[in-house]
C-alpha cells in the first residue's frame, strides 16, 4: 500500500453519469448549493470539475441561490497556460465552500494587468488574486557561479513584490504568492544544496524569504514547492507538455493543485473546520474494547499496528495544541469508551483532551448534531475520522455538511490521509487559535456555574468579567481580518474585508472598535469587532457598517456593552444619530433581531429582506453592564 496525494485519495470516487448531474442541477431546485457541495466532494478528473464549473456558470447566470456557498471572485495572472486549471478551480472551490468566480488574464499579461491602470484587472476589482508564475518567470532557472546569485534572488523577490503590491494597494485584492518548486536535475549533483548559486540554492532562498514578503505586502501563501515534492518532481515537472503547450506542471496535478487553492480560499473565507470528531474501535486503538477489553487492544507497545494507532492520536494532539477541538463519537457503552482514556498506559490522548465526548449506541447522525449542538458549531465544521467504511457512508447521505476522509485498510495512512485532505487550512494562527481547546473546556465549567446560580444576573456578576476596548491597531490586525472573515453567524453584514482593507480602514473609517473579553475562568482574547463610517445622507449621523462577534460571548451582555461603547465614541465627536442595517444570509439568522433588541427603530426591509434602522442618541440610556471595563470610551 502507497499514499499518493496526486489521485485525491481522502475523497470518494465521483458516481456514475456526473456530467449528466452536473447538467441535472436546477436553478429551482431545494438546498441547490448544498447538492452542488456534495458533487464537489468527490474526487474529481479535471474534465469532471469543468463540467461542474461550467454547471455553476448557468446556475449563476439564471439568478440561482447557491447558499451555503460563499461568494470569491478570483482573477488569475499566469506566466504559463493556465486555462484548464482555471476551467476547474470552481469545482474545488466549492468542495470547501465557496461559490469561485474566475477570469484567466492573456497569457503572459502578469505585470501590465498589475500596473496597467486601464487593466480589466483593475476594472473589475476582484476579491484575490492568484499568481501562476514559476522559476522561469523569476529568473531562477540557470545557475549563476560566477555573478551576483543573491541579487539574482533579490531582483526575484523584488519583481514578485511590485506586482503583490500593486494588486493590493490599487486593486485592493488579496494577491496569492506562489512558493517555487525546484526542477529536477542536479548540475553538480549532492554538492547542489552547497552552491548558493545552483538553482537549487537561489529558489530554496527565494522560498525562505517568501513568508517575510507575504507578511510585508499582506498577501497569501499558496505552497506549489510542497505539492511537488509530495508528487515528486520528475513527475511534476513534464518537458514533453511544457514544450508544446507551456503547461505549468503535469496535466495530471491539476486536481491536487485546484484542491489546494480551494482549501485556502476556503480558509480565507473562513470555511475551515474547527472540530476533529473520533471513533474509538479500530480507529484510535486497534481492536474492540468491548470485547478485547483493556489488555486485548493495541495501541503503541513498540508493535507497528499499536504504533499506528499512536501515531493517530498524536496527530489529534497536535491538532488540539493548534485549536482544533476533539470529540469522541463511539457505538459503546459510555463508561467502557472512557477506560483506556483514564488507564491505558499508552494512550497519547486523555479523557482531558476531549471537548465532547459521545459513547452511546445511537447512529452516528444524531450524536455528531449533539457534538456540533454542544460545541456551538456548525455541522459543516465537523471532521469524522472513522475506520468503518458502512458508517462513513451513512454519515455522508445523513449529514452531506460533515467531512468523511476515505481511510485505507492500513492504519499507518490515516494521519497522512487526515492531513493531505486540508480540512483544516489556515491564513492565520493567533493566540486566540492556540487557546480554542482550553476556551471550550473553560464553558464546561461556566456551564456548571450557571446550573448552580439563582438566575442569569446572579451568574453573570460570578463569573468576575473584565471587557476591553480599543480601535483596531497593528498588533490586532491579524485577529481583526481573520474574526471578519471567519464569522458567518454573529454578523450584521458579512462584509469581507483583507488585512490591508483593515489597515485602510484604520485610517479613514469615523470609527473602529475591537473587544476582547476574559473571566475568572479563562481568557476569550478578541471576541468583537465594529466598524462605522460617516453617513453620507445626513451630518452628524454615523452608519454602522460591520458589527460581528463570536457566538461564544452570547448571552453575557456583550452586545450592549458594545452599543454603550460605540454611542460615547459617537457622542464626543457631535455624532445625534446611528443607522444600520441587517443583510440576511443562511447563515445570520440569530442576529436578524438584534437592532430591535438593542432599541434601534426599524425604518423598512426591502425585497431582499434587508433591514434598515435608526437610532437617536439623544434619547440612549445605557443599561447596567455586568462588566469590569477598560478601554477608549
Amino acid at each position: 500500500m502507497s499514499f499518493e496525494p496526486i489521485d485525491l485519495p481522502w475523497l470518494v470516487p465521483a458516481p456514475e453519469g456526473f456530467r449528466n448531474r452536473c447538467r441535472a442541477l436546477s436553478s429551482t431546485e431545494p438546498h441547490l448549493g448544498q447538492s452542488v457541495q456534495t458533487l464537489a466532494s468527490h474526487r474529481l478528473d479535471a474534465q469532471q470539475a469543468a463540467a461542474l464549473g461550467k454547471a455553476l456558470v448557468r446556475l449563476r447566470s439564471e439568478g440561482a441561490t447557491l447558499d451555503p456557498l460563499t461568494p470569491f471572485r478570483l482573477d488569475v495572472l499566469a506566466s504559463a497556460t493556465f486555462d484548464f486549471i482555471v476551467s476547474a478551480l470552481p469545482a474545488a472551490a466549492a468542495r470547501h465552500g465557496v461559490l469561485l468566480e474566475t477570469r484567466l488574464a492573456a497569457l503572459g499579461q502578469v505585470e501590465q494587468e498589475a500596473f496597467d491602470p486601464a487593466s480589466e484587472l483593475r476594472r473589475r476589482s476582484p476579491d484575490g488574486v492568484l499568481l501562476g508564475v514559476d522559476h522561469r518567470w523569476l529568473g531562477l532557472d540557470a545557475p549563476c557561479l560566477h555573478g551576483d546569485h543573491e541579487g539574482v534572488v533579490e531582483a526575484a523577490l523584488q519583481q514578485l513584490k511590485d506586482v503583490a503590491s500593486a494588486i493590493l494597494q490599487d486593486v485592493q485584492a488579496t494577491p496569492i504568492l506562489p512558493t517555487i518548486a525546484t526542477p529536477p536535475g542536479a548540475l553538480f549533483g549532492n554538492f547542489d544544496r552547497r552552491l548558493a548559486g545552483s538553482v537549487r540554492g537561489m529558489i530554496e532562498r527565494f522560498n525562505a524569504s517568501l513568508p517575510e514578503l507575504c507578511v510585508d505586502v499582506g498577501a497569501v501563501l499558496l505552497d506549489v514547492a510542497a505539492l511537488a515534492e509530495q508528487v515528486g518532481t520528475f513527475r511534476w515537472f513534464n518537458p514533453t507538455t511544457y514544450n508544446l503547450y507551456k503547461l505549468p506542471f503535469a496535466a495530471d496535478a491539476t486536481p491536487l493543485y485546484c484542491e489546494a487553492v480551494g482549501r485556502l480560499i476556503g480558509a480565507m473565507r473562513g470555511k475551515s473546520r474547527k472540530c476533529l470528531v473520533l471513533d474509538l474501535d479500530n480507529t484510535c486503538w486497534g481492536g474492540v474494547i468491548g470485547d478485547d477489553g483493556l489488555e486485548g487492544i493495541r495501541i503503541g507497545g513498540g508493535v507497528a499496528e499499536g504504533e499506528a494507532f499512536a501515531a493517530i492520536q498524536r496527530t489529534a494532539l497536535e491538532l488540539k495544541a493548534r485549536g482544533v477541538l476533539l470529540a469522541v463519537s463511539s457505538k459503546n457503552d459510555d463508561h467502557i469508551a472512557r477506560a483506556p482514556f483514564r488507564e491505558h498506559p499508552d494512550m497519547v490522548l486523555r479523557e482531558s483532551d476531549i471537548a465532547v465526548f459521545q459513547a452511546n449506541w445511537q447512529d452516528k447522525a444524531s450524536n455528531l448534531e449533539a457534538i456540533a449542538r454542544t460545541l456551538d458549531i456548525g455541522l459543516d465544521a465537523l471532521v469524522l475520522l472513522d475506520d468503518n467504511g458502512a458508517e462513513r457512508a451513512q454519515v455522508r447521505a445523513a449529514l452531506p455538511m460533515v467531512a468523511c476522509p476515505e481511510l485505507p485498510l492500513d492504519p499507518a495512512y490515516y494521519p497522512a490521509h487526515l492531513l493531505a485532505a486540508g480540512y483544516f487550512e489556515t491564513v492565520s494562527f493567533s493566540e486566540e487559535d492556540r487557546l480554542r481547546s482550553e476556551s471550550y473546556a473553560a464553558n464546561a465549567q461556566r456551564a456548571e456555574v450557571l446550573s448552580r446560580s439563582r438566575n442569569l444576573e446572579d451568574y453573570l456578576a460570578s463569573l468576575d468579567m473584565k471587557i476591553g476596548f480599543a480601535q483596531f491597531d497593528v498588533l490586532g490586525r491579524a485577529r481583526i481580518t481573520q474574526l471578519i472573515n471567519k464569522t458567518n453567524q454573529f454578523n450584521l453584514t458579512t462584509k469581507r474585508y483583507t488585512a490591508a482593507q483593515v489597515e485602510e480602514l484604520e485610517k479613514i473609517s469615523a470609527f473602529t472598535l475591537q473587544v476582547r473579553l476574559s473571566d475568572r475562568y479563562g481568557d476569550f482574547g478578541m471576541i468583537g469587532v465594529v466598524i462605522a463610517r460617516a453617513y453620507e445622507k445626513e451630518a452628524a449621523a454615523w452608519e454602522v457598517d460591520s458589527w460581528l462577534m463570536s457566538c461564544r460571548v452570547l448571552g453575557r451582555k456583550v452586545e450592549e456593552a458594545m452599543l454603550a461603547e460605540l454611542v460615547a465614541a459617537a457622542k464626543a465627536v457631535g455624532v445625534t444619530t446611528l443607522y444600520a442595517q441587517y443583510v440576511p444570509t443562511a447563515k445570520n439568522g440569530m442576529v436578524a433581531s438584534h437592532y430591535d433588541k438593542l432599541g434601534f427603530s426599524r425604518l423598512d426591509t426591502d425585497a431582499d429582506g434587508v433591514q434598515r434602522y435608526r437610532l437617536g442618541l439623544a434619547d440612549f440610556r445605557a443599561v447596567a453592564l455586568p462588566f469590569a471595563a477598560s478601554g477608549q470610551a
